[in-house]
């Protein structure tokens, strides 16, 4: 039976953002079942116009004799004209959709056209409450909405109450991280040479024995300010000779235009610690020795869909402080009543991110890999194309109090938990392994073209 066709529209697979990376990913992982199209964005794309064969490289990476994956390189978002044109070429069988929705709006515009003869899959990234709806659009024009929180189920569900509908499906599929790439590196396995070397490349004091990792964008909502205010704090909270022992990497641009100046912030504020800026981008292997290096790492991010940095830092064995919002939650391992919480539970419980309700209920627990900082204050952001979304903002203090109980903790105590972290991921319970992602992949949307019926053409009314 020769393969389906899918034309994904998402950022170009070969980009290092987080959607980039799990784009080829879920691409990576279901080649031998699918046979893939993309329409790759970014803003300026060098290779805008231009077709990219990559079956060769995707046999390479895969050892699937008969991958097939071309890339139509696109500047920003596309267009209708550009993706007629991808569909006429390749005759897709389905169209899935990964990204934030509302800079594709033309696309669902399109969707009369489109589900006529193929389905609308959708991969929601969508961050927090109050519930959407001005996104019941993108979620109308949709045959099946893969969701990427358990907190996303419930809130694509609260959208579509409006317009009940009994044709499409709402699922959970959180992201997925290779063990290929992330794992424990133990003391006496070959690869500790490159934490030496990674160390020595960002001319890391030799007397540093604790670090705390930051992995993530240097933009406004990922808090990176905060970050370091967090590490300054957990500093003076040790003797002068016990900070000189303590690090904080990050690794993200130092500066950015719509973050914050860091090394300014870091030489103002926290003049007194170690701060290590890792700004060049890196392969995987290079920065799963980041993780390995790290005693912990950390996200105060005020909205944040997945998390993909602190997935990874489990997958390598090393525990994180996170701030209770978005899909964090779904890392943390959050049980009620000594039962993991389902997609299903989010439906009551909506989030965990309201502090006066969680963070002191008896009936509420959480992974031994974690340190949860649960937000002190959720304000209401909007933009024009957002009018309405929770900012969901932890105190720098209680996220430093979180690093000082690692710290405390001590490092054989740490790496047990850290290894408890990479059996969570790697487990059934979680599916936050890259096997498991690229499975429901392929059981989900498989489900969705068994029983797909094509949307009524519509016919001229004769009086």
């Amino acid at each position: 039976m020769a393969k389906k066709k899918i034309l994904l529209l998402s950022d170009d697979l070969r980009m290092s953002s987080g959607v980039g990376t799990m784009s080829k990913e879920f691409v990576m992982g279901t080649i031998h079942h699918y046979d893939w199209v993309q329409l790759g964005g970014a803003i300026k794309h060098p290779d805008n116009g231009k077709i990219i064969n990559m079956n060769e490289a995707a046999v390479n990476t895969t050892g699937v004799t008969d991958a097939s994956l071309t890339i139509y390189p696109t500047d920003g978002y596309g267009s209708q004209e550009v993706v007629r044109e991808v569909m006429r070429r390749e005759n897709p069988d389905a169209i899935l959709h990964y990204t934030d929705p509302r800079f594709w709006g033309w696309l669902y515009e399109m969707e009369h056209e489109i589900r006529q003869n193929i389905p609308i899959f959708y991969y929601n990234i969508w961050d927090d409450w109050p519930a959407p709806h001005y996104n019941e659009f993108f979620c109308e024009c949709s045959d099946l909405i893969m969701n990427i929180s358990k907190q996303t189920v419930a809130i694509v569900k609260e959208v579509a109450k409006q317009k009940p509908r009994t044709d499409w499906d709402c699922t959970y599929l959180p992201h997925g991280v290779s063990n290929v790439y992330f794992k424990p590196i133990s003391p006496f396995d070959g690869e500790q040479t490159m934490l030496t070397e990674m160390r020595r490349q960002l001319n890391i004091d030799s007397k540093v024995e604790f670090i705390v990792f930051y992995n993530n964008r240097n933009i406004r909502r990922k808090n990176p300010g905060d970050v370091v205010l967090a590490f300054k704090t957990f500093c003076d909270m040790l003797s002068k000779e016990q900070a000189n022992k303590c690090a904080l990497i990050m690794h993200t641009q130092p500066r950015d235009e719509n973050g914050t100046d860091l090394p300014v912030v870091a030489s103002r504020l926290a003049s007194e610690c170690k701060i290590y800026f890792s700004a060049k981008k890196i392969d995987p292997v290079k920065l799963n020795c980041l993780y390995n290096m790290a005693d912990v790492t950390i996200n105060m991010a005020s909205n944040e869909g997945f998390g993909l940095g602190t997935c990874e830092s489990l997958m390598a064995g090393t525990p994180i402080v996170v701030n209770v919002t978005g899909g964090l939650q779904d890392q943390c391992g959050f049980k009620l009543n000594d039962k993991l919480l389902t997609a299903n539970d989010y439906d009551e419980i909506h989030s965990l991110h309201d502090d006066r309700k969680w963070k002191d209920n008896p009936d509420l627990t959480w992974g031994e890999w974690v340190n949860p900082i649960w937000p002190s204050n959720r304000s209401l952001a909007g933009s024009i194309p957002t009018p309405y979304i929770w900012d969901d903002r932890c105190r720098f203090d209680d996220a430093a109090d979180a690093i000082k109980k690692w710290y405390d903790m001590g490092k054989d105590k740490r790496d047990e938990c850290g290894m408890k972290g990479y059996e969570f991921v790697m487990s059934t319970d979680s599916m936050m392994s890259a096997t498991a992602m690229s499975q429901n992949f392929i059981d989900q949307m498989d489900t969705t073209f068994d029983k797909w019926k094509p949307r009524k053409r519509y016919s001229i009314y004769k009086a």
